[in-house]
């Protein structure tokens, strides 16, 4: 008989984790004619003047843009902008790697995106094949498939409502009766202390700290090619700085590449992970045992 391979998660944030930058910034913003800081600062206003939530301001201004350029913003058309996302060194080989080395330690390993980014842009990437789900904010289309209302709309504190998604076996958005549903620990598909959080910054705390408290790994990112400027800290500064907080277990380089100190320390989790997942069976065995007496 085959051996029953333990369920692990893995959840993603994507802009500044597995890409540089913000997604937007690749090609929809430069084909808009505008530079990224103008845009951004735009949004910021925009929620500031309205006591609006910055990401249905950057969604709304999106649409707005787009529509005075002209361009079309159809549900295919956000995928094709993904198509055009550049990854940080070893992404787009990594959870082909991955999953084989958790395979071989008899994980079944899943992996999920959690961003307040765009699921239309994730879902025209190179690696949207690899998730079981993809958590991030997105667009209502009308019947010609063009944009017309944000559907859902993801910002740092309400990552959280996911990982109990996850937690629960939830695949989608809008289910609220499970979500709120008590589930005894030991039936949920992915327990929190077999999950994984990766994350690059202040915006994921909320989600690594949840994870750390719950038993699972947080795990700090950072662009290694930017330096601290004045009045603003480098991203490894700000991944230290969770260190210190206690916020994350550890912080790497957003490097994928095979060897690499965040692909030493993926695989270093998923060992603990299985040695607990058999330590555990001997436990509920010796005390199997001990009532036979």
């Amino acid at each position: 008989m085959s051996k029953k391979q333990i369920k692990v998660a893995i959840a993603y944030d994507f802009d500044g984790t597995l890409a540089p930058g913000n997604m937007q910034e690749h090609s929809f913003i430069p084909s808009l004619g505008i530079d990224s800081a103008s845009f951004w600062t735009e949004v910021k206003k925009r929620a500031k003047e309205n006591d609006m939530d910055e990401i249905l301001a950057y969604m709304q201004l999106m649409i707005q843009e787009a529509a005075n350029k002209d361009l079309p913003i159809r549900k295919k058309d956000f995928e094709n902008y993904g198509k055009s996302i550049m990854f940080f060194n070893g992404v787009e080989t990594y959870f082909d790697r991955i999953n084989q080395y958790a395979k071989e330690k008899g994980i079944a390993l899943e992996h999920y995106i959690i961003s307040s980014g765009l699921r239309e842009f994730v879902s025209g990437t190179t690696i949207s094949k690899y998730f079981t789900n993809i958590f991030a904010s997105g667009f209502k289309y009308d019947a010609n498939g063009v944009a017309v209302w944000p559907a859902l709309a993801i910002n740092y504190t309400n990552k959280t409502q996911y990982l109990f998604r996850i937690n629960k076996g939830i695949k989608n958005a809008y289910d609220n009766s499970l979500i709120n549903k008590f589930v005894e620990y030991d039936e949920r598909p992915i327990p929190f202390n077999r999950m994984i959080y990766i994350g690059d910054g202040e915006t994921d705390v909320p989600a690594m700290k949840m994870i750390k408290y719950e038993g699972g790994s947080a795990i700090a990112v950072y662009n290694q090619k930017i330096r601290a400027k004045k009045g603003k800290l480098s991203p490894k500064q700000i991944c230290e700085n969770l260190i210190r907080q206690n916020r994350a277990d550890f912080i790497t380089p957003a490097d994928y590449s095979d060897g690499s100190d965040l692909d030493k320390t993926i695989k270093l989790i998923l060992d603990k992970i299985n040695i607990n997942a058999e330590l555990n069976k001997m436990s509920k065995l010796d005390k199997s045992i001990a009532l036979t007496k």
